[in-house]
């Protein structure tokens, strides 16, 4: 079960202990859930989403200008990506297109700004992406930090608990395409337009669109579609945040279907803001009673690399 949860009372102060006792149930038992209330404005998801449309339509030689690798800033083509390979299942390349921008504010360190804080790429052919894509990474910074702050409150932790490790964060946001089945033909077998998968960081805040090859997440009784709210959006947490908690809460096995023969000309944009931690932070499990299984420290940057290696294809 996926529960919708409103934030307005967290904001406004008049219910803040029941939306973070909410919140607590909803990670423990699926690792998902939807929020509305969250006073990001409706224009800005459906400008960047307009935006991104705008540049995927455009000829492949345009797009190729952008072309960069899994953790780059720029357009992932079709076949570089392959989710799967992030649980150990072999599988053929996901069946979509990215853009990607995040993080950028360097620190100082040539090793660590190369990687973590690459300057973002916009595609001149759409001006208006970078302006809104900024604006969008904005808002999602600040809402991923309010998520932090009713984290620790729906555990008793003191309001910064999480929030101390993210004054400088490194984050992803992916704008991903899914193009319909007259573009890209029969998937394979076991092929996805994302495949099955866990993320990786602390928490997802993913803005999607409803379709027949839609998002599934898996439960206790198996694979089940993702309900659907136009105003909300849809919040799982990552293996980091999974960790951090001790496994008390889920980091959840999630994918995006194929396109189907029932809507062969379905296509759908997804908004996905990946949020971390600082680069360097240290993450210990919390211990019992919070906690329920104790992981040995991470250094946050290093975990996440792997992770980005293991589901680049090629």
């Amino acid at each position: 079960m996926v529960p919708l949860i409103d934030l307005a009372p967290w904001f406004d102060g008049t219910d803040r202990a029941g939306v973070a006792q909410r919140v607590d149930a909803a990670l423990q038992e699926s690792g998902f859930l939807l929020i509305t209330g969250h006073g990001v404005p409706d224009g800005l998801r459906a400008r960047t989403r307009e935006s991104s449309r705008a540049f995927f339509a455009l000829p492949e030689e345009t797009k190729a200008r952008y072309a960069v690798a899994v953790g780059g800033r720029g357009w992932l083509p079709p076949g570089v990506e392959a989710n799967g390979y992030a649980e150990g299942t072999e599988t053929p390349p996901d069946l979509k297109e990215s853009y990607s921008a995040g993080a950028d504010d360097r620190v100082g360190v040539p090793e660590v700004d190369s990687f973590w804080f690459q300057p973002n790429v916009f595609p001149a052919e759409i001006p208006e992406l970078a302006a809104t894509a900024r604006e969008y990474m904005a808002r999602m910074r600040a809402l991923s930090d309010e998520l932090l702050t009713i984290f620790a409150a729906a555990l008793g932790l003191e309001p910064a608990h999480f929030t101390r490790h993210t004054r400088h964060p490194t984050y992803t946001f992916n704008i991903n395409w899914y193009p319909p089945m007259t573009r890209v033909g029969t998937p394979e077998d076991g092929q996805f337009r994302i495949g099955p998968h866990t993320d990786f960081g602390t928490v997802t805040v993913l803005d999607r669109e409803a379709g027949v090859g839609g998002l599934q997440v898996h439960t206790g009784e198996g694979w089940e579609d993702a309900p659907f709210d136009p105003a909300a959006f849809t919040i799982n947490i990552g293996d980091l945040m999974a960790r951090w908690t001790g496994d008390r809460w889920r980091s959840t096995r999630h994918r995006v279907l194929p396109p189907h023969t029932s809507a062969p000309d379905e296509d759908l944009v997804s908004l996905i803001f990946f949020y971390e931690t600082d680069h360097g932070a240290r993450i210990d499990s919390l211990a019992p009673p919070l906690g329920r299984a104790a992981y040995p420290p991470v250094v946050a940057s290093e975990y996440l690399r792997e992770k980005l290696d293991a589901i680049t294809v090629g």
